[in-house]
C-alpha cells in the first residue's frame, strides 16, 4: 500500500507508467552501444542509491526517441518500489506553464506552492530540460530549481535533447552561415552558468542512436 501511494504521488504520466528498467530495450538490431551502457548505468545507479550516488544525479542526453525518459522513469520507479523513495516526475515545459499560470490574479495557486514539491522531492525527474524557449525568466526559474536542489543535496535525474556543450557548442564556425545552421546546445538553452552547475549535480550519460519510437515502437492497431 505504501509503494502504491508513493507511485501515485510521483505523478508519472500514464504514457510512461509502463517504463521500468526491466522493460527498456537496448539490444534491438542496429542499436548503438551507448544505449546498453546507459541502461547498465541506470541499474547501477538505482542499486547503489543513496550510498554510492552521494547526492549526485544523472543527466541523460541524446536525440529524440533514444529512451531517455524511459530510463529516467525506470530509475524513479525502481527507487520507489525497492527503496520507498519519495520521488516526483516533472515535465520541464509543464512546470514553466504552471508557474506562469500562477501569476494570474484569478488563480489561487502560488508560485511557491507549485515549486515546493519540486524542491522537496527526494528524487526528482526533470524531463526535457531546455525544451522551452530561453528567456531571462526561464533562466531564472531553472536557476532557482537547480540551485535549491543543489544546496539541499537532493538527487535530480534530468533528460535533455540538447548536447551537453557550452553556448555555441563546437560548431560555431567563422562564418554566419555555419553559426545559423548549427544545432543548439544545452548551454544555449539554459545558460552556461546553469550548465556548469549541472556538472556538479549530475553524471552525464550520453545516449546515441536513431529514434527508437519510429524504428521499433511504431503505433499499431490490433
Amino acid at each position: 500500500m505504501r509503494v502504491s501511494r508513493l507511485l501515485q504521488r510521483a505523478s508519472i504520466p500514464k504514457r510512461y507508467e509502463h517504463c521500468t528498467l526491466e522493460s527498456y530495450e537496448a539490444s534491438f538490431p542496429g542499436a548503438d552501444r551507448s544505449l546498453g551502457g546507459a541502461h547498465l548505468m541506470a541499474r547501477r545507479f538505482a542499486d547503489g542509491y543513496p550510498a554510492t550516488t552521494a547526492g549526485r544525479g544523472l543527466l541523460l542526453t541524446g536525440s529524440i526517441g533514444v529512451g531517455k525518459t524511459h530510463l529516467a522513469v525506470g530509475i524513479l520507479q525502481a527507487l520507489i518500489v525497492e527503496k520507498s523513495v519519495h520521488g516526483l516526475f516533472c515535465d520541464y515545459r509543464e512546470l514553466l506553464k504552471e508557474i506562469q499560470h500562477s501569476y494570474n490574479p484569478q488563480v489561487a495557486t502560488t508560485e511557491m506552492e507549485i515549486l515546493r514539491p519540486v524542491f522537496d522531492a527526494e528524487v526528482l525527474v526533470l524531463d526535457e530540460l531546455g525544451a522551452a524557449k530561453p528567456t531571462d525568466w526561464v533562466w531564472d526559474t531553472v536557476a532557482l530549481v537547480l540551485n535549491t536542489r543543489y544546496n539541499d543535496k537532493r538527487t535530480t535525474i534530468i533528460t535533455t535533447n540538447y548536447a551537453d556543450l557550452p553556448p555555441g557548442g563546437t560548431g560555431n564556425g567563422s562564418n554566419g552561415v555555419s553559426r545559423a545552421v548549427r544545432e543548439e546546445t544545452l548551454g544555449d538553452r539554459i545558460g552556461e552558468r546553469m550548465r556548469s552547475r549541472l556538472a556538479e549535480m549530475c553524471v552525464v550519460v550520453e545516449m546515441r542512436g536513431e529514434d527508437f519510437r519510429r524504428n521499433v515502437a511504431r503505433a499499431r492497431f490490433g
